[in-house]
């Protein structure tokens, strides 16, 4: 498949988010990315169910939900009610991953375990298999805007490598730095979802620059 983009509204502008969203919909863009912080897993907090809801009633995508919170289990179902139609969790956070996927696949939504810049991928060989998608953390969670890691493309090209083996049908998202200089690089190396914030929201058109993600050089 030809990959996918999805701006990250962690960089939006909140005091106008409904305006951000309407552009995303305007946009080639393929989804709406939702970073979901609780202070705790991560130093920083940001959206919460009634904003995704908010978020959720005028966006024309699918929201993909990324839950960087510690005891996600407990909160799948609350944000399956809110809009959420891709759910993801950090592999560490689910003492019992597999049963976590399932909940989320039994939801409805599309289930994805999120892997941390310095974990192995071969940690995720057992649960590949069961999963609609990979989030590859190519920064340390919890704060936008931080530089591209370039160790990701080694992990990526591992990860692609065990999804040719164990789930062709594997979706693999990356996160964190990802900017139209990278773009290219990163579909070539294996990945099937560009998620961008900063670039995108702070760039002086973001409509074009969301295509130029979406069509690299």
């Amino acid at each position: 498949m030809k990959h996918l983009v999805a701006p990250s509204l962690l960089a939006a502008d909140f005091l106008d988010l409904g305006k951000e969203v309407e552009m995303v919909n305007n946009s080639e863009a393929d989804l709406f990315h939702v970073d979901v912080m609780d202070g705790h897993f991560v130093p920083n907090i940001s959206f919460g169910f009634s904003i995704i809801k908010q978020i959720k009633s005028i966006a024309k995508k699918p929201l993909d939900v990324h839950l960087m919170i510690s005891n996600p289990d407990s909160y799948i179902k609350d944000f399956r009610d809110s809009g959420a139609d891709w759910l993801s969790v950090h592999y560490e956070t689910c003492p019992h991953l597999h049963r976590s996927i399932h909940l989320i696949k039994e939801l409805g939504m599309k289930a994805g375990v999120v892997i941390n810049p310095y974990n192995n991928v071969e940690l995720l060989q057992g649960i590949l298999p069961d999963v609609d998608f990979v989030l590859l953390m190519s920064v340390n969670p919890g704060f936008g805007g931080q530089r591209f890691i370039e160790a990701t493309f080694d992990r990526l090209r591992r990860l692609s490598k065990m999804k040719e083996e164990l789930n062709p049908e594997l979706i693999i998202e990356v996160d964190g730095g990802v900017s139209k200089n990278n773009a290219q690089p990163l579909v070539e190396a294996g990945a099937d979802v560009l998620i961008a914030g900063s670039a995108v929201f702070k760039a002086s058109d973001p409509v074009r620059y969301i295509s130029e993600l979406k069509n690299p050089e």
